[in-house]
């Protein structure tokens, strides 16, 4: 049986346009190419550390004309330590969060679930 993963679900209460006008986004690729079982490269894996980061909406997905695109499945928990505080991000991999953060990093530490 295989499991098939949703593109994407609305999140906003008012009328968004169909999901299908979005295909050429490049969040919509990402989802699609990671359902398809097909890895990320580096510059990919990049983007979707920024995309999910740097929005206010969500800790795991990306948010795009009301629709959210979640990559719990990719995405793994660190904590960093930076400037002698510890904050939280969630990325792919430790290369992609490094490429997102700027200055000094003291500790990057996966959090295991």
């Amino acid at each position: 049986m295989e499991i098939v993963t949703i593109i994407a679900t609305k999140f906003v209460r008012q009328d968004v346009p169909e999901l299908a006008t979005l295909q050429n986004a490049k969040v919509y690729l990402l989802r699609e190419k990671l359902n398809k079982g097909d890895k990320l490269n580096r510059a990919e894996k990049n983007w979707l550390a920024e995309a999910v980061n740097r929005n206010a909406y969500f800790k795991r997905a990306v948010p795009l004309m009301g629709y959210r695109f979640g990559f719990e499945d990719v995405l793994k928990s660190y904590i960093v330590k930076q400037y002698g505080s510890w904050a939280e991000y969630n990325a792919p991999d430790k290369t992609s969060l490094r490429s997102i953060i700027y200055g000094r990093i003291d500790q990057i530490a996966e959090i295991s679930k």
